[in-house]
């Protein structure tokens, strides 16, 4: 059994989503959620889903704090899930090419810091593109720079709004991001 741990800083629905997938797995758990907005919908999500719950600062983040944590839970893989801060060297070397990320626009377009969210999507309608999309990746020291893993696109019309761009791009994630965990997962045991 792979036990993954979900950071996420917003609502959760991916969050809840990769659980949900994953509630009769023989092969990959969802044993911990891990958040640093004490704002955030996942606190909620979490206790209704009776996931362990651990909050932290930039502080236990940057210091290694958190990587004891999921090292002391067993946290094979850690999956980031609406996640906005940069993840500190010290967790990418302890999960080197175990952390996978969703960034919601086709990369390397609409990458990089501050690029999250609405003002992806915002950049989207503005540019006016003709497609946007998901993004799979592993995580490095960088934003958005990571490996690539896997991109769903879907077209942008030129009556959308950032919502709607929004709004399609989180059906692919609903749909694509728990089953993409599961095929890196497996593939590298």
């Amino acid at each position: 059994m792979k036990n993954i741990a979900i950071f996420a800083s917003g609502s959760g629905s991916n969050a809840e989503r990769i659980v949900e997938y994953f509630t009769d797995s023989e092969q990959i758990n969802v044993k911990l959620f891990l958040c640093n907005n004490p704002e955030a919908g996942v606190i909620q999500r979490a206790e209704r889903l009776q996931i362990p719950l651990v909050m932290f600062d930039r502080s236990a983040f940057k210091s290694g704090e958190v990587v004891k944590i999921l090292q002391e839970n067993q946290i094979d893989w850690v999956i980031l899930a609406g996640f906005l801060w940069l993840v500190p060297k010290n967790m990418v070397e302890a999960f080197l090419n175990r952390i996978i990320n969703i960034h919601p626009a086709l990369l390397p377009k609409f990458g990089g810091k501050g690029m999250y969210g609405h003002f992806v999507h915002e950049a989207v309608v503005e540019n006016k593109e003709t497609e946007s999309g998901i993004t799979i990746h592993f995580v490095n020291e960088h934003y958005d720079e990571g490996g690539m893993i896997f991109q769903a696109s879907f077209p942008v019309l030129p009556t959308d709004l950032p919502e709607d761009v929004a709004r399609k791009g989180q059906v692919l994630e609903h749909k694509y991001f728990p089953e993409v965990i599961e095929k890196v997962i497996l593939v590298n045991r």
